[in-house]
């Protein structure tokens, strides 16, 4: 591998961590899970509503709408932050290996 090719690889990873860290709080909170609850009339109440009603009014613990919505108000652990980047990472250096 050339150097050319290296310092390519090595950016569109790094470009790929920083969407990972970085882009999946806005995500959480484009769709409405922010730090003040979920925003109502979003892509986010839609799913409370959907998973309180097949649960006979309740949201359960550890649901899926749980984790988001502790991790839009607490936002998301070091670890997940790194597991995020970590796959952002990957998929930037996927991109370059598979170009067309």
């Amino acid at each position: 591998m050339n150097k050319i090719t290296a310092v390519v690889i090595g950016v569109g990873a790094a470009a790929g961590a920083l969407v990972g860290a970085v882009g999946v709080p806005v995500v959480l909170v484009g769709i409405g899970f922010t730090s003040a609850g979920i925003a109502a009339g979003s892509y986010a109440a839609g799913m409370m509503s959907s998973v309180a009603i097949a649960n006979g009014g309740a949201v359960a613990a550890g649901s899926t709408v749980a984790v988001l919505q502790a991790a839009g108000v607490t936002g998301l652990s070091a670890f997940t932050t790194a597991t995020m980047s970590g796959a952002g990472a990957a998929v930037g250096w996927l991109a370059y290996k598979f170009r067309g």
